[in-house]
């Protein structure tokens, strides 16, 4: 279960079927990350992408505050069909796009079409090697997905640490950190 902490759903509560085996990213930790880029995005004129899009929290957070641009990525079909089926109960069905598939794939094959995103989020499982997150870091910052001054997001244990040139700050919350990357051309 989780909520949509502010926007158009404000508090309203998601639940998703109990066979998933998702975390979505805690209320606490999605409050503090969406303090941070509301500050520094217009959120209605952002591009945003989110892989391991999971049961969509966060691009049906986006979605709230009036994000028109949100493409999200993940590979369970179930939860892809979760996310078409919630975005649309909500009427934001519009706003998101889906797409069923490998994010490791769809990102070296740019599926994106070219497309340059203000925000690229990643969720991906904790339990992802080390060496994973670092191929994921250098996919995102090589394949020109970013668009200028956009920033990557990936979401992580608190207990994994990065080191990268494109690596601006890490914020903890519990478990849970964020590490913002802005590429630098």
């Amino acid at each position: 279960m989780y909520r949509i902490i502010s926007g158009k759903w404000k508090g309203k509560k998601i639940a998703a079927p109990k066979n998933f085996e998702v975390r979505p990213t805690t209320d606490f930790a999605k409050e503090a990350l969406f303090s941070i880029i509301e500050h520094r995005f217009d959120l209605k004129y952002t591009s945003v992408l989110d892989l391991f899009a999971g049961i969509g929290s966060i691009s049906l957070e986006f979605a709230s505050r009036d994000t028109r641009d949100i493409s999200c990525v993940d590979l369970n079909p179930r939860h892809c069909s979760f996310i078409n089926s919630t975005a649309k109960e909500l009427g934001f069905d519009k706003q998101v796009n889906l797409s069923r598939g490998d994010v490791f794939d769809w990102i070296k094959k740019e599926r994106n079409h070219g497309k340059r995103y203000n925000i690229v989020f990643a969720d991906p499982p904790f339990d992802m090697e080390k060496a994973k997150y670092e191929e994921l870091i250098e996919c995102i910052l090589q394949k020109n997905i970013l668009a200028e001054n956009g920033i990557f997001i990936l979401e992580h244990q608190s207990r994994q640490k990065f080191e990268h040139p494109a690596l601006q700050d890490t914020r903890k919350y519990g478990n849970v950190s964020f590490s913002f990357f802005i590429k630098k051309d």
